[in-house]
């Protein structure tokens, strides 16, 4: 009886030792600590409040699911590009850029395509869907989808009916002593008056090099046509090339009556024209003996996540919280930048910004820009020559023909 007892007694010490290890092995599972989590945001200098407000929703949100340290850097969206393929390891985790270098960030394996994407692709308009794609596959997390330009007039100057055509815009500036601007330095606005001629450019299938028939001979619309018009409306008084820079002192100091410019202006537009403020898409314009809707580039925004990142999903994370609804509304709010989110793109407070609508109806006339880097220099000599009304009297189809070969150079 005794040696039953003993054994009973044995049983329980060994049962009870047993748990208290088990215990043990559960309280120090409990005890790991939480990940450490370093990410690096880079995006515009204009947007740097704006985005330490979104990380630090993001860190609360997240809270307790790691030990988060988030800093945003200023890079220019414009040179993102150069700056990320010219060190991947050591370039951001998550970074905003413009949609025309998605070609070469996917090339450079500097971005993975996105899985799953069903979310992205519904939750967005199809133009940054499209943006953000490369054919069918997704690459980045569309933000914006105000990459674009349209017409800002004022009111107190030029009439709804004036603003329907160039020739109306220009006679209106020119009776008051005021100018019409739009900067023919710059090929991106220079595509205007190309693009609904039925003349094509765009990039190749190699994604590098161009294909450009600005200098077609023959047609309904000659690309002589498009330089005679130019040059006709460079001699208008009526008109001015200059500078984004330069179309905002004009609006401020009272020598601009319109201009060409984007949805970035659209508060410092307002604030110097008050009521008089007006915006609408691009006029029409007299070529070869017709009306020529002017056209556009258009573009996005994007966040993208670097593929080289020590911590893809959080980065990833990141990216789907930075364009979530919540943050484009806000974004709209802080910045005045257009949505890419449908729902947000939708509401009131975007339908009754006059810029935001102006662009929208310009979008039917604009074209996803998909451009190498040869096409900017030589359009904006071509363009400087008919601003300058051709100096030397150079042949124009001679020059035409010397721009498209520029444009399509390797």
């Amino acid at each position: 009886m005794r040696k039953r007892v003993c054994s009973l007694f044995l049983a329980i010490l060994c049962a009870a030792a047993f748990t208290g290890c088990k215990t043990a092995e559960k309280k120090g599972a409990g005890d790991s600590k939480t990940e450490r989590v370093e990410l690096t945001v880079w995006g515009a200098e204009e947007d740097a409040e704006l985005m330490e407000q979104i990380i630090q929703g993001f860190q609360s949100s997240y809270q307790g699911q790691a030990d988060f340290n988030i800093t945003f850097e200023v890079q220019s969206e414009s040179e993102c590009k150069n700056a990320l393929i010219g060190g991947l390891e050591a370039g951001a985790d998550v970074f905003t850029f413009a949609d025309d270098q998605l070609n070469a960030l996917a090339a450079a394996g500097a971005v993975d395509p996105i899985e799953p994407d069903e979310e992205i692709r519904n939750k967005n308009l199809e133009s940054a869907v499209e943006a953000a794609s490369i054919g069918d596959t997704l690459y980045a997390y569309p933000l914006t989808a105000d990459n674009g330009y349209f017409l800002y007039y004022n009111k107190q100057f030029i009439s709804e009916e004036q603003v329907q055509t160039l020739d109306g815009i220009l006679e209106a500036a020119a009776a008051g002593g005021r100018h019409f601007m739009m900067d023919w330095s710059s090929a991106w606005y220079v595509y205007s008056f190309f693009g609904n001629t039925g003349m094509q450019v765009g990039l190749s299938d190699d994604g590098i090099t161009n294909y450009c028939t600005w200098n077609q001979a023959e047609g309904e619309i000659r690309g002589v046509d498009v330089a005679q018009a130019m040059l006709r409306i460079a001699a208008s008084p009526g008109f001015a090339s200059g500078t984004d820079t330069e179309f905002l002192d004009g609006v401020r100091n009272g020598s601009v009556a319109a201009g060409i410019s984007g949805v970035w202006n659209a508060v410092a537009v307002e604030e110097a024209w008050g009521e008089h403020a007006g915006a609408a898409k691009l006029p029409t314009y007299t070529c070869g003996g017709r009306q020529v809707q002017m056209a556009s580039f258009s573009g996005c925004k994007l966040i993208g996540v670097n593929a080289y990142s020590d911590h893809p999903q959080w980065a990833a994370r990141l990216a789907e919280w930075i364009t979530n609804e919540e943050n484009q509304r806000l974004r709209f709010e802080m910045r005045g930048q257009g949505p890419s989110n449908i729902t947000v793109a939708d509401s009131a407070e975007i339908q009754e910004s006059p810029a935001i609508a102006a662009l929208l109806e310009q979008s039917q006339f604009s074209q996803l820009q998909r451009i190498g880097g040869k096409f900017w220099d030589p359009v904006s000599l071509f363009a400087g020559n008919m601003a300058a009304g051709n100096p030397t009297g150079q042949d124009l189809q001679e020059q035409l023909d010397l721009m498209a070969e520029g444009v399509c150079a390797r």
